[in-house]
């Protein structure tokens, strides 16, 4: 496991479509169904990685909080023939054992992993209803073991500027976490 930050974006970028299989219900997904016209949280996440293991519980209550306002998609892109437990199987099995609010798509060929410039897991990108990057950055600043309280502060912070139609204030902190496995 590296510790890796995420990548910068500029505030401002549209969001890179995609087609995704949904590991939950089955079917294939589109950016723009998903979306629906409301601000939406991309988290390209993994089963076995564990900064997003220590975060889930946090996600899962972030998710229900917003479900009605903000689209949650989870992403999972790692290589899987070195990485199995991040097969799609297992994040099916992941999703409802946690009963995930939000579909957890697979990105077999690591396509949209690269088209986002994701780095690492967990790395999220919230965009407003135009499908426009207005915050990408970390949940909050709890990683496993430095005993910070997980709050989601930061992506709260945000999701509210966003649905308020304002601009995310204040520095936006990278996340961290293990790099995305790919494929050689």
């Amino acid at each position: 496991m590296a510790l890796t930050p995420s990548n910068s974006i500029a505030v401002g970028t549209h969001a890179p479509g995609f087609e995704l299989p949904d590991t939950v219900s089955g079917k294939n997904l589109k950016l723009q169904q998903l979306a629906a016209g409301k601000p939406t949280l991309i988290m390209f996440i993994c089963n076995h990685c564990p900064y997003v293991v220590h975060l889930l519980p946090e996600l899962q209550r972030l998710a229900a909080d917003y479900r009605e306002r903000i689209s949650f998609v989870g992403i999972s892109s790692n290589d899987v023939a070195n990485y199995p437990q991040d097969g799609p199987e297992h994040m099916q099995a992941l999703a409802q054992r946690l009963g995930f609010g939000f579909p957890y798509l697979y990105d077999e060929t690591q396509q949209v992993a690269k088209a986002y410039s994701a780095a690492c897991t967990p790395d999220f990108y919230l965009f407003d209803q135009n499908l426009r990057l207005a915050y990408h950055g970390r949940l909050d600043g709890s990683s496993p073991g430095n005993d910070v309280p997980q709050t989601s502060a930061d992506m709260r912070a945000a999701l509210e500027a966003v649905l308020a139609g304002q601009s995310v204030p204040g520095e936006q902190l990278p996340s961290v976490g293990c790099n995305i496995k790919w494929k050689v």
